[in-house]
């Protein structure tokens, strides 16, 4: 799958197969979101990867939207590491980056996967910390749940130009 095909049918996927997701698609998935671009090149993220099923039945209930991460094959947290940034306004940018690069790998790999938000939701961010035992200055920006897909993808074609303003609002 060529790069634009990628982003044009990428979709979320929210319901999986029993069928786990091996070790290197996951080091290529993660490869792959290191290889975001990132200010100053600080590349602030860092990774949880959860299989255990107890962490991701606890992850789930951190958040309203979770309830597909108990059957899923991996979740990865993305995470911000605020201790020594260049530009500490910068860190979300750049592992929202690091996401959608991840996102768009396990597509092209024929895995499915859905964006969780938690940061900046104090409440979820929270949770998350205690339940992955996070260290000071390292929040969760995101986390990822991957696996095969349960069922046929959805296409859905985005583009309106009426959101296209050229050269001024106006």
């Amino acid at each position: 799958m060529d790069a634009l095909d990628a982003i044009m049918t990428r979709h979320s996927v929210r319901a999986y197969t029993s069928e786990p997701v091996s070790d290197a698609d996951v080091e290529t998935i993660l490869r792959a979101a290191m290889a975001a671009p990132s200010a100053s090149n600080q590349q602030p993220w860092q990774f949880i990867v959860l299989r255990d099923r107890d962490q991701l039945t606890a992850v789930a209930g951190a958040t309203p939207y979770g309830s597909m991460l108990p059957g899923c094959g991996v979740a990865l947290v993305v995470c911000g590491d605020t201790r020594e940034l260049k530009h500490s306004m910068m860190w979300q940018q750049d592992c929202a980056a690091a996401t959608q690069n991840a996102l768009l790998a396990a597509h092209a790999m024929g895995l499915g996967a859905v964006w969780l938000g938690f940061w900046p939701v104090a409440e979820r961010v929270a949770v998350l910390k205690e339940v992955l035992d996070m260290p000071e200055g390292v929040e969760p920006m995101a986390v990822i749940s991957i696996g095969h897909p349960a069922g046929p993808a959805r296409q859905a074609d985005r583009y309106d130009a009426a959101r296209i303003h050229m050269d001024r609002w106006a």
